[in-house]
């Protein structure tokens, strides 16, 4: 049985005992939530001035999209000062059964709030909205088909117009055997995250690229056990693929997002404090035990800034209304 990529994806990730509806991703690749409480830190600190921007309302809503086990949304929560911890209304959303062990005062939802007022996370939520691949032949882009079973691919028909024309404009592909993932339904599903937020601000962090980056031959991979894997969509492994932010930032700005901006984790953590600097060697001396929690937070943010690894994650941020 063939299968365009983004159907086999959906099955392999959402059907019937769909690897995300029995798998949590802590226990298949690391994510900026495992590595450290710190991101958790960081983002309150972004809830925090979304707080302040919005008159600090009777209601703030925190968002997560794509919450896994609710790690984030629960971190979250937990550090929140008072006065906005009795305020906050916080949902994750998730296809997944609700985990045993997520706070009461958690919400878990399916799909996110019809009206936010206040911050949407999605972290690492994107990649894994099923996509289409198509190949560059001779005669133009063919979609890529699937054997679930197996892996093994074969070229089927031409996309359909609305997806040519996204290639066209996103991600064209000028010589016979280039690849591209066809990021379309990724920038609906954003959009529609942006029309549901009122007043606040969303982050998408995701593995990224961008117009003037594409890889010639796509990024589709799997994910198992903390392992790379080959993207069999059989319903083993995690299948993702990375995300073109840009044309997302583009959707968001058609659904009513006044501000845009495209960066790095690196960037954006940093700009919330998160630096990974050294204690100074002497405090080794006057307070060790201080010392060696200092050091073990510098080597965590050290971790969630690296432009080779988490840092280099990229961070689409949008606001709406001003």
């Amino acid at each position: 049985m063939w299968l365009p990529w983004r159907v086999a994806m959906e099955r392999a990730l959402y059907g019937e005992n769909g690897f995300y509806l029995r798998e949590r991703p802590s226990g298949h690749f690391r994510t900026s939530v495992v590595a450290s409480p710190v991101f958790a830190e960081a983002l309150l600190r972004e809830l925090l001035a979304v707080d302040d921007a919005l008159g600090r309302p009777p209601a703030v809503d925190l968002v997560d999209i794509g919450a896994g086990d609710g790690a984030l949304a629960a971190g979250i929560a937990a550090a929140a000062p008072p006065h906005l911890r009795a305020r906050l209304r916080v949902t994750a959303v998730d296809l997944a059964p609700r985990p045993a062990r997520l706070p009461e005062e958690i919400a878990w939802a399916a799909t996110p709030p019809e009206s936010i007022h206040g911050l949407v996370i999605a972290n690492e939520w994107l990649d894994n909205v099923p996509v289409d691949v198509a190949e560059q032949t001779p005669h133009g882009p063919r979609l890529v088909t699937v054997d679930p079973s197996t892996g093994e691919e074969r070229l089927g028909e031409a996309p359909e117009a609305a997806d040519l024309a996204w290639l066209e404009r996103w991600w064209p592909m000028r010589a016979a055997g280039g690849r591209a993932e066809i990021g379309r339904p990724r920038d609906e599903a954003w959009a529609s995250v942006i029309v549901r937020l009122a007043r606040g601000r969303a982050i998408a962090v995701d593995y990224a690229h961008r117009l003037d980056g594409r890889p010639p031959y796509g990024t589709l991979t799997g994910y198992r056990d903390g392992a790379t894997v080959a993207p069999v969509p059989d319903g083993s492994c995690d299948i993702t693929a990375h995300v073109a932010l840009d044309a997302c930032a583009a959707a968001g700005e058609r659904t009513g997002a006044v501000t845009t901006a495209l960066t790095t984790q690196r960037e954006a953590l940093r700009a919330l404090g998160v630096t990974g600097a050294r204690p100074p060697a002497d405090h080794a001396r006057t307070d060790p035990r201080g010392y060696l929690h200092a050091l073990a937070r510098a080597s965590q943010e050290g971790e969630l800034i690296d432009p080779h690894g988490l840092g280099g994650f990229g961070w689409l941020v949008q606001t709406r209304p001003r």
